[in-house]
């Protein structure tokens, strides 16, 4: 019942931020996770059998205690984790972040992992452990707009100052040498920014125009 009117009232508020998103959604499981714990205990306290089991397992406390303790660790990393991310919000609902080499937007916060939707509409599950000690890249976190940056590499023979002055005049923004190594040299071509769901499209376009002009002019060949 409660997760019903949380959903309704939800739907009919428009323009909610999205740190308020990420923390209602993840309040909402924790408050639904504890009613179901409490609700298992109380049903539980009923049944007389069970009381003698727990008293025999208090006896042998220490033992059971570092048995849960180790064979639920990852899954109390991994909550403990959520609540961090909640509360500091790296990422939000909503966001484009990069995470190990997987881009996409944040679907879902969850009480033990997070939910990555990719440009192929494809689904990463993320442990929270992992997610909080990683590294991540959030392309949204100040802007809702990223900028363009692609790589073009050069054979080591070719003229990369005139390579750069080509590409500044084919595709209006500027061109630097990011990288040089003996198999050739790396010029990074940037853009204006775009929505993230049009960086991938974009970012393709200006590859394959900075290629198609480094080609014309001869660049590309030793």
């Amino acid at each position: 019942m409660l997760r019903g009117r949380i959903v309704r009232v939800a739907a009919q508020r428009t323009g909610i931020s999205r740190e308020a998103d990420t923390r209602l959604r993840f309040v909402r499981r924790l408050i639904y996770a504890t009613i179901v714990l409490i609700g298992v205990a109380v049903a539980l306290s009923y049944f007389a059998s069970i009381g003698r089991l727990a008293a025999s397992l208090l006896a042998s406390g220490a033992i059971a205690a570092a048995v849960v303790g180790f064979a639920a660790r990852q899954v109390l990393a991994n909550f403990v984790a959520g609540i961090m991310l909640a509360i500091t919000q790296p990422l939000r609902v909503g966001d484009w972040v990069t995470f190990e080499g997987n881009y996409g937007v944040v679907e879902d916060v969850r009480l033990n992992y997070t939910i990555l939707r990719t440009l192929s509409d494809q689904r990463v599950v993320i442990p929270n452990e992992r997610l909080a000690s990683g590294v991540l890249r959030n392309d949204t976190l100040a802007i809702d707009r990223v900028a363009l940056d692609v790589a073009v590499w050069l054979p080591p023979e070719a003229d990369a100052e005139r390579a750069i002055e080509v590409l500044r005049d084919e595709t209006g923004q500027e061109a630097s040498v990011a990288e040089i190594e003996p198999w050739g040299v790396r010029l990074a071509v940037g853009g204006d920014p775009v929505p993230p769901p049009q960086k991938a499209a974009r970012e393709a376009e200006l590859r394959r125009m900075c290629l198609r002009r480094l080609r014309d002019e001869g660049l590309l060949t030793v």
